[in-house]
């Protein structure tokens, strides 16, 4: 059970911080289950999520020493540029990556598209929706996560993996 205070990935949402943890007062609530309320960091309102919840899924950020190790070991991860020309095939093995909710998974994905975007570019073709739009949500997920066990800002992330890779 996570505590008040704890900062922790919800879903597809990204970094909470664990609010409060209550028995809320509203209409069809079990009046005897307990609810995380989350703030998420990144987007505005409030989640009441049951503590015994297996619907979404929910895990602690990872530590600043897994964030580096994973930023380090960016040059070594290999990945493959996956293409189809079913616009529902690519969205649904895109989806099922962000499914996995693992930062070593969403580092792939969003490796595997920017090399995509690289042979687009090359060849003066621009890169598709899908693959715009699943790459900014695993970056959202990724980055977010990465701010804060790095503690930095958001918009640091970036230029922090640059940095640590020798990157300009």
């Amino acid at each position: 059970m996570y505590e008040i205070d704890d900062l922790i990935m919800y879903g597809s949402t990204g970094v909470c911080k664990v609010s409060d943890i209550t028995k809320p007062d509203f209409a069809g609530s079990d009046e005897d289950r307990l609810y995380y309320v989350l703030e998420p960091l990144y987007q505005s309102g409030v989640i009441y999520a049951p503590v015994d919840n297996e619907k979404v899924h929910m895990r602690p950020v990872i530590s600043e020493d897994e964030a580096k190790n994973l930023i380090d070991n960016i040059p070594e991860i290999h990945t493959e540029i996956y293409k189809s020309s079913s616009m529902q095939q690519l969205t649904k093995y895109y989806q099922s990556i962000i499914d996995t909710h693992r930062c070593l998974d969403l580092l792939k994905l969003t490796k595997s598209i920017y090399m995509k975007q690289m042979d687009a570019n090359k060849q003066n073709k621009h890169l598709g929706q899908i693959d715009k739009k699943f790459m900014k949500r695993a970056e959202d997920l990724l980055f977010g996560e990465f701010a804060v066990a790095l503690r930095i800002s958001r918009e640091d992330v970036q230029h922090y993996v640059q940095d640590r890779l020798g990157e300009e």
